[in-house]
């Protein structure tokens, strides 16, 4: 309570009041340290000055974000389905932290209309609202440690705009059902990053290639490695269920049971 109070006294001070208010509304506090969500909400395409005079962007954020929502999600549903094996919680898991889903999240709490970035950025690359909640993760976290991002995490994203039991039911993500199919199996899988390349616009392009087994399956480009993940999957997953040669060669390739 204490540490609210002081908060909101520096929000009653601060020149971007605006920001304190919509970060206060997505997360429930004000911000210590407002510098920390300025920058989450900076995309690659328009980066600001730093303070060491240098040019600084939300992408350490987002990483640093995807790390924490991995790691929050895998123990909420670790908790949530203590019978379930481990496919079944890598493939919910990631159907939660997917672009597609974080994108989701993030325009419905409007993050998208906070970012700062160029507008041909904003026309080609879909998933900037999705980044920037992996951003905003990371600068919770910064800023207020690791229980208070697990709480925003649990209550304010999952619990608030992910129903679970509809989420289950669904195959939406590719890249989680090559994983169970390679689980099942005993196939190894890798994802190697093939190319990256800019479009016409300047905006970076990513290609991904997928193996299993060792055995090139399938690429795919996307304006983001997970994008171009969710492709490859996708185009190497329908490869095994249709060519029925190449699934009995991918499946050689087994390890045995220990």
């Amino acid at each position: 309570m204490f540490d609210n109070l002081i908060s909101f006294a520096k929000f009653l001070f601060s020149k971007d009041k605006e920001l304190c208010v919509f970060i206060h509304g997505i997360t429930g506090f004000f911000p210590r340290d407002l510098d920390l969500y300025r920058l989450a909400l900076v995309h690659r395409s328009l980066p600001v000055k730093d303070a060491g005079h240098g040019w600084a962007n939300n992408e350490r954020l987002e990483f640093l974000g995807d790390a924490i929502l991995d790691a929050v999600v895998g123990t909420y549903l670790y908790t949530l389905y203590p019978d379930k094996p481990e496919g079944f919680l890598t493939s919910t898991r990631a159907k939660i932290v997917q672009r597609e889903s974080l994108n989701r999240i993030g325009k419905l709490l409007r993050i998208d209309t906070h970012v700062r970035a160029a507008a041909h950025s904003s026309s080609h690359n879909s998933y900037i609202a999705g980044n920037a909640v992996e951003a905003l993760v990371g600068a919770i976290y910064l800023d207020r440690g690791y229980e208070a991002c697990r709480r925003f995490i649990e209550h304010r994203l999952i619990a608030a705009h992910i129903d679970l039991n509809d989420l289950v039911r669904t195959e939406q993500n590719y890249k989680s059902r090559l994983i169970e199919w390679t689980q099942k199996y005993r196939v190894t899988i890798e994802f190697a990053l093939v190319d990256t390349f800019a479009d016409a616009q300047g905006s970076p392009i990513f290609k991904t290639a997928v193996l299993l087994g060792g055995i090139f399956a399938a690429d795919a480009t996307g304006y983001s490695k997970k994008e171009s993940h969710q492709g490859a999957s996708r185009k190497a997953y329908e490869r095994l269920t249709t060519d029925k040669l190449f699934a009995q060669r991918i499946l050689s390739t087994a390890t045995a049971d220990p």
